[in-house]
Parts: structure tokens; sequence; C-alpha cells
């Protein structure tokens, strides 16, 4: 883990952006929407409020240490699951498949990972949950849209249990020179994407005219897209010296996170319009799940994390 004073300052500055964007937002508030009726302006605001919470979280459980990260994605992935399969398909026989995936699978995956035992938690739920958990539905018997509700609880496995473990995963790599300060390439990783999404949505409300996939998600633009991208690829590759990457190397990983992040986001959305709903959940109370806010990153953190191992770790 970094030192104390790394992760200290590096709190703060976050802090800082983010008092700066809360008064900038109250200030639009004021302006343009005294009376909330600014969607544009509201939207903003929960943005921030949302970043405040989610930033608060992270900040204790790096604070806390690799045990407190394990711990946090642990408890996101729990919550992401709940709200996944809230929307599924379900039959009786599937009780025991789905207390299996919150109380065993779930568990174990992290466990695995704080353990640091690469070689099971990169398998497990792709090979060992796939294959046995529709083996437990199918002896409940109950074959009524049988693949769908497989599918979809695997589906739902996949993105948040095995995509989010990929976070604190990167805790476990032993990259030369770059000793105990894996818990900032967490932060680059977050940061990095969540920018992505944010220039996103600020390039698109200012010039975007060219929609991408209106059917699906009738927000993101073309403008919005190249803008947000190439806007959080600069910020991430100014910031390759907190990394164990050169500059060039920076922006290479900050675009194929931002593509993944962006094309995250457009599967998940896809999912919910097929689902009917706005929101995956209401973990931040007015601001959607923790899908609804983590997409992005649960879309980026796999490819991230074996990137860096396969090119930068020792092991």
């Amino acid at each position: 883990m970094t030192s104390p004073p790394d992760l200290i300052w590096l709190l703060a500055a976050v802090g800082a952006i983010l008092i700066l964007a809360t008064l900038i937002g109250e200030v639009l508030r004021a302006q343009l929407s005294p009376d909330g009726a600014n969607p544009v302006i509201e939207n903003l605001n929960a943005r921030i409020a949302a970043w405040w919470a989610m930033v608060i979280l992270l900040a204790i459980a790096f604070l806390a240490g690799r045990t407190g990260v394990v711990l946090l994605f642990a408890i996101l992935s729990f919550a992401g699951l709940r709200e996944f399969l809230t929307l599924t398909e379900k039959a009786p026989a599937d009780h025991w498949a789905l207390a299996a995936s919150f109380f065993l699978i779930l568990p174990v995956q992290y466990w695995l990972i704080g353990v640091d035992w690469y070689g099971f938690y990169s398998i497990f739920v792709p090979v060992y949950a796939f294959l046995l958990l529709p083996v437990v539905s199918a002896l409940r018997g109950g074959t009524q849209d049988f693949l769908t509700r497989v599918a979809e609880t695997q589906w739902a496995l996949m993105i948040c249990v095995y995509c989010a473990s990929h976070v604190p995963a990167l805790l476990t790599l032993h990259i030369p020179g770059y000793e105990g300060r894996s818990v900032i390439l967490i932060a680059w990783l977050i940061f990095t994407v969540q920018f992505s999404d944010v220039m996103q949505y600020v390039w698109g409300k200012l010039l975007g005219r060219h929609k991408i996939a209106p059917q699906v998600s009738p927000s993101k633009t073309w403008e919005g897209f190249l803008g947000g991208v190439a806007t959080a690829v600069g910020a991430g590759t100014a910031l390759y010296w907190i990394t164990p990457f050169t500059p060039w190397q920076a922006a290479g990983m900050a675009l194929v996170i931002c593509l993944m992040g962006f094309f995250g986001g457009l599967v998940m959305s896809a999912i919910k319009r097929d689902k009917g709903v706005k929101d995956w959940g209401h973990l931040i109370a007015g601001h959607g799940g923790f899908l609804d806010r983590l997409d992005s990153v649960i879309f980026a953190a796999p490819i991230f994390f074996h990137l860096t191992r396969y090119f930068w770790s020792a092991t």
C-alpha cells in the first residue's frame, strides 16, 4: 500500500476538486435553477453529490489498507448483484443458485483476491460458477425460461462480482519500482474513467448533435464521446507520474479504459432499456445505484488489470 503522506495528499487533492465542483454547481443552481426545474443543473449536482459519497467510502477503505479496499468492493458487489438480480427472471428452482451467488461465490471470489490466489480468482467465476450454478437450478426442476434465467444470473455474476473484483485485485500486482503504491493505481483508474464520463456529459451538453445509439442511450453523442475521451486521456496522461507508466504508455492505457468505460455504460443502458427502468437502484438516495455510478469502471477494470499485469507486473 502507499505511504500515509502520499495517500493523504491524493485524497486532499480530490477533496479540493470536489469542493470546487460543489461551489460551481451551487452557483449554477442559484442562477439557472433556483426552483430545481433545470434538469441539466440538477443532474450535474446529483453527480457531484454521488461523487462525494463515493470518495468518502473510497477514502475510508484506502486508509484501512488492503483489507479495507477488498471489503468495500465486496460490499459494493453485493449491492450491485442485488440491483441486477432484482430485475431478472427467476423461479423457485433458482433459489439455491441465487443464495449461492450471494453467500458463496461472491465471498469466495473476494477471499481469493485477499489471499492473492491469481490462478483461482481469475477463473473461479467464468469457469466453476458458470458451469455449476445451472446444474443446481436444473436439479431442482423448472424448465420454463431456463436459459434466460441462467444467462441473466451468469451475466450478473460476471459484471457485479468478477469484473468489479478486478479493482481491488490491482493491489495484488507486483510492479518493480512501484511497490506499495498500487492503491494510487486504483485511484488513477477510477479518476480517468469517471472523468471521461463526466466530460462526455459536459461536451455532449455543449456541442452534442449526432447521437450514437439513440434507442439505447439518447444522451450519448459523438461530440460528447470524442470530447470526453480526449479530455480524459489528456488528464490521465498528465498524471502519468503517479503510475508505473511512461507518458505514452499512460496515454494508451487511458484510451483503452475510457473506451471500455464508454462501452460499459452503453451496454448497461441497453439492459436497463430492456428491463424498462431508469436506474439500477437507490444505493445513493436520489442518484441511482452502485451500477449506475460505476458501470464504466466495472467494464474497464479487468482489461486494465490484465494489461498491467502482463506488461508491467513481475508475476
